[in-house]
């Protein structure tokens, strides 16, 4: 069905019937002369055009559907199943660094306009499609607070990465803001990927301690001194507390209680504590850093887990 530039003059719900038609008679209507005849889904086209503030659509496939140019497409309902394109899966070696794309809900602009560009990942369908990031992220803005408004947040999840996705990639943003996105992409997936969060918590703790026991831990603990002047003639005796700096090993560095040390605080360093452990002038920095940054990928897999679970 293709609704493109459709005038509706009343509320309508368009749903998909999964059983046969049936005659008066009682027979079932022969479907043989319609080319989905053996396809028991129903497949919109295109909604372009569409005013969609009292449109239902239920249990339709919205794979090869076209939604750009909708109006007021954030109010558009979806019951049901509904089923929109997907992500290309596996990884896909031939290209470097190797790409993977997680599984969510894309449309199918984007896999035109992905199929399109220069040294594209196989995968994405071609098509006739000519919007880019500017025109797909409103959509994606749109049919997220759609899904949102349905109280279906993790369904709106999908959309939000898509949005965020293509204002990445869109050509109006500031270099900062683009090299900001990226970063929030590569570590958390837009906060909806706790794995990809916990590989990079896990990649920069086994870090802070291979740092930690090679050059942070001291040798030993650092004795304190105690020096003072004794009146020759009594009275008040004042003394002076001193302590060595820390030193590294000029031995074997990595050794079993060095690692239990480093890992002591490195996992005080994810909740944000200190360790207490004595450690030289570069272990303070790493120790410093690491308490900064570790903490904040924790909290991104966490957002990440809550954006995924909520309701």
């Amino acid at each position: 069905m293709d609704f493109a530039h459709a005038v509706f003059e009343y509320p309508l719900t368009i749903a998909a019937e999964p059983d046969p038609f049936v005659l008066n008679d009682g027979r079932p209507l022969a479907e043989d002369p319609f080319p989905s005849a053996y396809d028991p889904g129903v497949r919109v086209a295109s909604l372009r055009g569409v005013d969609a503030a009292h449109l239902v659509l239920a249990d339709l496939d919205l794979w090869e559907c076209l939604f750009t140019g909708t109006v007021h497409l954030d109010q558009l309902r979806l019951e049901g199943a509904c089923t929109f394109n997907t992500a290309p899966p596996a990884v896909h070696w031939r290209s470097w660094p190797p790409v993977r794309f997680t599984e969510r809900r894309v449309l199918a602009e984007e896999h035109h306009w992905r199929a399109n560009q220069p040294g594209a990942v196989q995968g994405w369908a071609p098509g006739a499609g000519h919007a880019g990031p500017l025109q797909l992220a409103p959509v994606y803005r749109a049919l997220r607070k759609a899904f949102e408004d349905g109280k279906h947040e993790p369904g709106a999840a999908d959309f939000y990465y898509g949005e965020m996705e293509m204002r990445r990639h869109a050509d109006d943003i500031p270099r900062s803001e683009r090299g900001l996105l990226t970063a929030y992409w590569a570590l958390s997936g837009y906060g909806l990927r706790a794995s990809r969060a916990l590989a990079w918590l896990g990649t920069a703790m086994l870090l802070t301690i291979v740092l930690l026991m090679a050059f942070s831990l001291a040798q030993g603990t650092p004795k304190q001194t105690a020096t003072g002047t004794v009146p020759a003639g009594g009275g008040k005796v004042t003394f002076e507390i001193d302590k060595d700096d820390p030193k590294n090993p000029s031995g074997h560095r990595f050794t079993g209680k060095r690692f239990e040390k480093a890992l002591n605080v490195t996992l005080n360093s994810v909740v944000f504590r200190s360790s207490g452990q004595d450690l030289t002038t570069a272990g303070t920095y790493i120790e410093m850093t690491s308490r900064v940054t570790e903490p904040v990928l924790l909290g991104l897999a966490v957002l990440a887990i809550r954006n995924r679970v909520k309701r």
